[in-house]
């Protein structure tokens, strides 16, 4: 009789990867020495920001049982205050996902990708750069993130009807928002705010960190370009090659017909549901840069667009809302992973363990050399990032007892900033505690270990590239004035 063949290794869900992290960070409240710094409110910022040189021990607060229990409810909202976590992006979440079963349910997004992929025969790889090139500067100007969410739904199926896959369309989205985070320019919520806590003007270093955005965009658009490219050649060269049927048939329910006959079913009624797809995301996009939007708003407008295209389109008070409801059911994983993300960080707030690792990093960069101290700031900047997703937090927390070091080490404060900015939006290509990689993930059915595979080469190019733009801008750059 042949031997029962042996259960391979399969790499846990990403419930199980958050639910575990919150387990270690609440074990390392237990270890670590609780502490806190001074705050004072800052008009200019609308937050409380750390005084430096203020740090000072405090009593413990260790997280138990019962905390880690409570940690993925608080990762929703807080309990004791009932006031918002990550409720709001857990819900404009499901109600993207509703607008979009209701848009499906019209076909106009089926008979646009035949379309689509008609008019794009042969030229199907320009939707790489094209499409990055947007997300990036969405990026680099106001921080492009949660809003993200909305466009994987819409995209992936186009990727994969052009013969490339789910983990395609996934790079496109995060990788090219995540550059232009990466390479912040006048990105309100890093830049702008890490150099108003660091004192200086956000035009400071702006040079620097426009010829970071343009290297790094260039070698990201390769690559992933490279991998799209192969796995349209191969598609066994696929990461998630092993859930090709299975992404097809979700991603591609009603199998549309991209053939020219297909395309011809291409009606008016469709153009103008597709119209109104796309205004909805303009409006979005001009809610949040300009209106001063945020989730209410974003997911009232997803709800209105919801309702207004189901009357167009003339589908009926019982098949909107069943739409609408299955919509919001296919991204009810996402929204529950958001919450659990956003757990880990509650529970570090609780264990009062976030000021002594900021304290930590303040007392280890004394007495280094300019190069070698803008190199330790930013690789403190990545270790703090994974524990602070946050841009806007993070700057808030580190810029004002950072910066102020690195006037006795001889460094211009504005590359703390570019340190900071760099190695936050690096960061944030990767880490599980961002509900915007996680969320991106779960949408695009990519494990997060296939991720880690697909992009850690990119990640030690890109390193690379924002160390030597460091190094060069301290040793070239002249003292502080």
């Amino acid at each position: 009789m042949p031997s029962a063949e042996k259960p391979r290794f399969r790499f846990p869900s990403a419930f199980t990867i958050l639910f575990a992290l919150i387990i270690l960070v609440a074990a390392l409240t237990w270890i670590i020495p609780a502490g806190q710094y001074e705050r004072v409110a800052s008009e200019a910022l609308g937050k409380d920001v750390p005084v430096a040189g203020s740090y000072a021990l405090t009593d413990a607060n260790p997280q138990g049982f019962f905390d880690v229990i409570l940690a993925p409810i608080a990762g929703f909202y807080d309990p004791v205050a009932y006031t918002a976590n990550a409720i709001d992006v857990s819900l404009f979440v499901l109600i993207i996902g509703g607008f979009i079963g209701v848009v499906t349910a019209t076909g106009a997004i089926d008979a646009g990708i035949a379309r689509a992929m008609i008019r794009l025969k042969g030229r199907e790889n320009w939707m790489i750069p094209f499409l990055m090139a947007l997300f990036a500067l969405g990026g680099t100007t106001y921080g492009m993130a949660e809003e993200t969410l909305a466009f994987y739904v819409l995209l992936i199926p186009v990727m994969i009807a052009a013969k490339y896959d789910a983990l395609t369309a996934v790079a496109v989205i995060l990788l090219g928002a995540g550059v232009g985070v990466l390479g912040s320019t006048i990105n309100a919520f890093s830049t702008v705010i890490a150099s108003d806590a660091a004192g200086v003007t956000f035009a400071d270093g702006l040079v620097l960190r426009l010829v970071i955005l343009a290297v790094c965009w260039v070698v990201t658009v390769a690559f992933v370009m490279r991998y799209a490219a192969r796995v349209r050649a191969d598609p066994a060269k696929s990461l998630v090659y092993d859930k090709k049927s299975e992404n097809e048939a979700h991603f591609l329910a009603a199998t549309p017909d991209h053939s020219e006959a297909g395309a011809a079913t291409f009606t008016g009624l469709h153009k103008i549901v597709l119209v109104l797809f796309a205004l909805t995301f303009g409006v979005m996009i001009w809610g949040v840069s300009v209106g001063g939007w945020w989730m209410a708003e974003m997911s009232g407008l997803f709800l209105a667009a919801a309702i207004v295209v189901g009357v167009i389109a003339r589908l009926g008070e019982g098949k909107l809302v069943d739409s609408f409801v299955n919509g919001a059911r296919d991204l009810l994983g996402v929204a529950l992973i958001i919450g659990l993300a956003r757990g880990i960080v509650v529970v570090m707030d609780a264990g009062l363990i976030t000021d002594t690792i900021l304290h930590a990093a303040e007392t280890s960069v004394a007495g280094l050399s300019q190069t070698a101290f803008i190199l330790v700031i930013y690789w403190i900047e990545v270790g703090l990032s994974f524990f602070v997703p946050s841009t806007s937090g993070l700057a808030v927390l580190s810029m004002p007892i950072l910066a102020p070091v690195a006037d006795f080490a001889g460094v211009k404060r504005e590359l703390v900033v570019t340190a900071f900015a760099t190695a936050s939006g690096m960061v944030n290509l990767i880490t599980p505690t961002s509900a915007v990689v996680m969320g991106g993930l779960a949408i695009g059915r990519v494990p997060y270990e296939r991720w880690l595979r697909f992009v850690w080469p990119l990640l030690v190019a890109l390193t690379l590239i924002v160390m030597a733009a460091l190094a060069m801008a301290t040793v070239f750059g002249g003292p502080p004035t």
